[in-house]
């Protein structure tokens, strides 16, 4: 008799070919109409199901694991795992993986991007070109500053800071960090960069680009404070996780222009972000896009699956956040 394949709930639309590889090794149920579930209605949907593919967007935490008895792992479609209650996971031995390594290049474009399109004020000129308030070339019109040359700052020297710091290269700039530790010295040669304290950082850079995963202890690590110690030309990046910057404190700060501008791919409370920010000109806004291209987005599906096929195989999943819980 053939053992029958373990069911799979995948909470959000994924591509054909996400899809037909997890068919292979699972029955599964989909989402391709992308409506995100409702806590309760994701519990009831994961009743009887073996395997959970998700986004950051779903919330895995005691009730919902309570909700599915049969539930062996969890696969994050993302890097960052501030939506799984870990701790929970382990003690019912579920296991939990992400999707490290397959976004790093694609999110440190992102992250310049937004650095690039602050410090030119892309969004604010082509708003203002869109409205016909463009007549005609003037010397001191829309002036913005320069990258080059200029001292970046990484708050976070993972993967991804470093992916960042090597494209400051071409801009000859002058690349400092902090991070819990410093980084072998092999690799901040590789990245051109020195270890600096945090306030060190604050005072020294042009550019300020965040990299850190949310966790309590990294809930406002930039507030009032922080940004009183920023340089008033200074402009802030965040491309990493909502809640690692006070929305509030910034606003406050880019409205007196305590700071140059800021650019911003995450905020708190997202989708609902601070209507404020919509109101300044100094600040350029993406809808959390960091890993947004059509080749990294597969990429960072097919690892998912992987790791809930290899999961629910009995396998060590290659992407595994509480091998602790493996039974």
């Amino acid at each position: 008799m053939s053992q029958s394949k373990p069911r799979v709930l995948v909470t959000r639309e994924v591509f054909d070919e996400t899809l037909d590889y997890l068919r292979q090794h699972c029955e599964v149920v989909d989402n391709q109409r992308d409506v995100p579930y409702a806590p309760e209605a994701l519990g009831k949907a994961l009743a009887d199901c073996d395997g959970l593919m998700c986004a950051l967007t779903d919330k895995v935490d005691p009730a919902l694991l309570a909700a599915a008895p049969k539930l062996k792992s969890v696969a994050n479609i993302a890097v960052g795992y501030n939506n799984i209650d870990v701790p929970a996971c382990t003690a019912r031995g579920v296991m939990a993986t992400n999707t490290p390594g397959v976004l790093d290049d694609s999110t440190a474009d992102l992250a310049w991007t937004l650095m690039l399109g602050t410090a030119r004020r892309i969004t604010e000129v082509e708003r203002r070109i869109r409205n016909g308030e463009w007549t005609g070339w003037q010397l001191k019109q829309w002036l913005g500053v320069d990258v080059h040359h200029a001292t970046l700052g990484i708050v976070g020297m993972g993967r991804i800071g470093q992916a960042i710091a090597r494209r400051a290269f071409g801009f000859e700039m002058k690349v400092i960090y902090h991070n819990r530790k410093p980084i072998a010295p092999e690799l901040e040669r590789k990245c051109n960069a020195a270890y600096v304290s945090f306030d060190e950082l604050l005072a020294q850079s042009d550019f300020i680009v965040l990299q850190v995963p949310y966790s309590p202890q990294t809930h406002h690590l930039i507030g009032t404070a922080q940004l009183a110690k920023m340089k008033r030309s200074a402009i802030l990046i965040n491309s990493t996780r909502g809640g690692v910057v006070d929305d509030a404190a910034l606003i406050d700060v880019l409205k007196k222009g305590g700071i140059r501008g800021a650019g911003l791919d995450v905020y708190e409370n997202e989708p609902k972000l601070n209507p404020e920010f919509l109101k300044l000109d100094n600040v350029v806004l993406a809808p959390h896009v960091g890993s947004s291209t059509e080749a990294t987005r597969k990429a960072m599906a097919m690892l998912a699956a992987q790791n809930l096929v290899a999961a629910l195989q009995g396998k060590l999943p290659p992407n595994l956040i509480n091998p602790e819980a493996r039974r």
